[in-house]
This record gives C-alpha cells, sequence and structure tokens, in this order.
C-alpha cells in the first residue's frame, strides 16, 4: 500500500508544479525558465525539511513516500530543466543557459541545506 502514498503526493505535485510554472512564468518578461526554477528549488527546501524532520524522528517513512517521493518528485523536474537549458543554448541564449545550470545546481542545494537546519532547529 506504500504505491498509494505516492500516487497521493503526485496528485498533488503535477498540477500544483504546472499551476506554479504557468504563474510565475507569466510574471516575467524573459527567456529565463523561471517558473521550472522555482518548482525545483521549492522542491529541493521541502526535501531537506523532510529529511531533517526523519532525521529528527520527526517524520516516518510513510510521510517521506507521501511528501518525498510522491509530491516531490512530481513538483520537480529535471527533465525539463535540460530540455529547458537544451533549448536556450540552441537559440543563443548561452549565457541563460549557463545561469540556469549554475544558479539551479547552487540555489537547489542551498535551499536542501536551509530545509535541513530549518528542522534541526524545530525538531532537534
Amino acid at each position: 500500500m506504500n504505491w498509494l502514498l505516492v500516487v497521493a503526493g503526485a496528485m498533488v505535485g503535477a498540477p500544483l508544479r504546472y499551476l506554479t510554472d504557468r504563474a510565475v512564468q507569466s510574471r516575467h518578461d524573459s527567456v529565463f525558465p523561471w517558473g521550472t526554477f522555482a518548482v525545483n528549488v521549492t522542491g529541493c527546501l521541502i526535501l531537506g525539511v523532510l529529511t531533517g524532520a526523519a532525521a529528527s524522528g520527526a517524520a516516518g517513512s510513510h510521510l517521506q513516500l507521501l511528501l518525498g517521493t510522491g509530491l516531490c518528485g512530481a513538483l520537480t523536474t529535471y527533465s525539463t530543466f535540460s530540455y529547458e537549458t537544451l533549448r536556450l543554448a540552441e537559440t543563443g541564449a548561452g549565457f541563460y543557459a549557463a545561469v540556469n545550470v549554475v544558479g539551479s545546481v547552487a540555489a537547489g542545494l542551498g535551499a536542501a541545506f536551509v530545509g535541513v537546519a530549518v528542522a534541526q532547529a524545530v525538531w532537534a
């Protein structure tokens, strides 16, 4: 029955990803993929908090399946990030492609570290 937790999380994560991407992107007049950037960094923050909570004993395996695998698995998107970066490079926006790669990795890791630190402060 663990798979039902993953499905339930994904049922929320996938539409949330789409709606967030559209809302964020509609507010920017740039070729930079702000929507994908936002959902990926947000997903990293959620996973950081969840990881810190699990390490502190505040989150069990069911919550990890629901939020980590299901919600964040559907919310975040490495394939779209890769595709959008490739399209930026192909259309002559190489600077934006490089910023997308470096910025996404740095912001994602930073968000994960912040999430773990917040969880440890709350539950430790």
